[in-house]
């Protein structure tokens, strides 16, 4: 049985066992035109000659500290399937504009496509909706195509690229921003 609950504490214990490597054999690429008549940006879905693997490792003394402080808002949540953690969820609000941004999205490995993905992001969704939020914002990479995949079963579409959101140096050979929203 799997249990959503509020996320009150980061362990970096529990983050090793869910946030894990992810390997694709597809990406998008990211196609870009610019000039004074005409902006293009473009993603198309390609297969990769060699699988592209991709580690997180974000997860610095910094970092924990900010996002425990998030914790605080009350957005973000665990899920356990028996007694331990199968994924989890960190959200903020940004007032300015009435948006929830997901910083970190994450479901164990083995615990995949069981729903708590889902189970998760609907928590959320619905506290954002009784907060009077109008939109859920997330953010992966033109090289995780099964993030896309899964944001687009979960309501999102894409709605921005950032060519150099990482680095001066993403666009053309590296990961570039894709940004999707669900609008509530």
């Amino acid at each position: 049985m799997i249990e959503i609950r509020p996320l009150l504490k980061l362990d970096p214990d529990d983050i090793e066992k869910v946030i894990t490597e992810h390997a694709t054999q597809e990406c998008y690429r990211v196609s870009y035109s610019d000039s004074d008549e005409h902006t293009s940006i473009e993603l198309q879905l390609v297969p990769l000659s060699e699988p592209h693997i991709a580690r997180y490792s974000h997860f610095d003394d910094e970092t924990m500290q900010r996002y425990n402080g998030v914790l605080k808002e009350g957005y973000s949540f665990e899920a356990y399937e028996g007694e331990a953690l199968a994924g989890f969820i960190i959200a903020e609000i940004q007032q300015w504009n009435d948006s929830l941004w997901v910083w970190e999205f994450h479901v164990a490995g083995p615990q995949r496509g069981k729903g708590i993905g889902k189970r998760l992001m609907e928590t959320v969704a619905e506290k954002a909706r009784t907060a009077g939020l109008r939109i859920i914002v997330c953010e992966t990479q033109n090289t995780n195509a099964s993030a896309i995949r899964v944001y687009r079963k979960l309501g999102f579409r894409v709605e921005g690229i950032d060519i150099s959101y990482y680095t001066n140096h993403d666009y053309p050979e590296r990961d570039v921003a894709v940004f999707m929203k669900r609008r509530l």
